[in-house]
């Protein structure tokens, strides 16, 4: 779920949680910011938009009542008691797995949010143990999610707070970082890299941006979205098209033996091809080139033809930086 989207439904349960009476749609219209985006012209919208939210929220068991003639309308009340979550019990099982999900950000500031729940799940008579290792049957587990890129952090805010950012950003094929100006609407994690996507204000596009490729600090801007941010953002899918996942045809490369892991992953058919090297056949389809860019001199595409030359003008683009 983007990340707009889930604040959007946080701030609707809140408000029908919060209220002593039923309110209206106007009245949830004039409270919630996402919905006071859509544009005091565009009823349409927001009316779509409110029945999407509260019927995700039913299915997600918040039950919300509805109230006729309201002044005319229709309102809308999630009573607690209804609501009333029961006390929270776990078993061993489960605070171990509390207990390695905490480990997962421990290379984040997250970390210590993690650190602060377990406290109080322990401080709660909850059977959560110091260590994940300490916990029979989990000795040989322990996720984590690595996070070594400046620019996580800044960037993880922004999208929670919905705040435009300014960075330096080199591609696979350039010689010199360009500036970009971004709306951040969320940050995936994907075979180990992490990568942001968002709306690309020059280019008025949506575009997804690997952090590796950041340079330098992120700035925040002032100032609010100019553009919708979708409900559904599908990062794995663009950068899977980068990757040459989407494939609609077959490429022979060479390889240097002993690198290139991911490409040997991919590869339809391996063979040595003598002096150190490898003859691969892999998956073939947009993006592809960048992607073998990235592994330099230990990759020498063979065929086809149009794949070659644009995996050496990009290389060469480099070579002029």
């Amino acid at each position: 779920m983007a990340i707009a989207k889930a604040e959007r439904l946080m701030n609707l349960a809140l408000c029908l949680l919060g209220t002593r009476r039923p309110l209206t749609k106007r009245e949830l219209r004039g409270s919630i910011e996402a919905y006071l985006q859509t544009g005091t012209a565009n009823d349409e919208a927001f009316s779509r938009m409110f029945e999407r939210d509260k019927d995700d929220l039913r299915e997600l068991g918040l039950v919300i009542e509805t109230v006729e003639g309201i002044d005319g309308e229709t309102g809308y009340l999630a009573r607690r008691d209804s609501n009333r979550l029961p006390p929270i019990t776990l078993d061993a099982e489960e605070a171990a797995a509390l207990g390695l999900a905490a480990k997962v950000w421990q290379q984040a500031r997250l970390a210590g949010a993690a650190s602060g729940a377990l406290q109080k799940l322990r401080a709660a008579g909850m059977p959560v143990a110091e260590d994940p290792y300490d916990t029979p049957g989990h000795s040989a587990l322990e996720p984590r999610i690595p996070v070594h890129e400046s620019a996580f952090e800044p960037l993880m805010l922004a999208c929670r707070d919905r705040r435009p950012v300014s960075f330096d950003y080199r591609k696979a094929n350039a010689a010199r970082p360009e500036q970009r100006q971004v709306e951040p609407w969320t940050l995936e994690c994907w075979r180990g890299h992490w990568y942001l996507a968002g709306w690309d204000r020059e280019r008025a596009a949506e575009r997804v941006f690997r952090l590796s490729r950041i340079t330098g600090r992120v700035r925040l801007r002032s100032g609010a979205f100019t553009a919708e941010v979708p409900d559904h953002v599908t990062v794995r899918e663009t950068v899977e098209s980068w990757a040459g996942e989407t494939a609609n045809g077959t490429a022979r490369i060479r390889l240097r033996s002993g690198h290139g892991y991911p490409l040997r992953a991919k590869a339809l058919s391996t063979r040595a091809a003598g002096d150190g090297w490898d003859e691969l056949e892999i998956p073939y389809g947009h993006g592809l080139d960048a992607w073998l860019v990235e592994f330099g001199p230990d990759v020498v595409v063979l065929a086809p033809e149009e794949l070659r030359a644009d995996v050496v003008d990009r290389l060469r683009a480099v070579a002029k930086g």
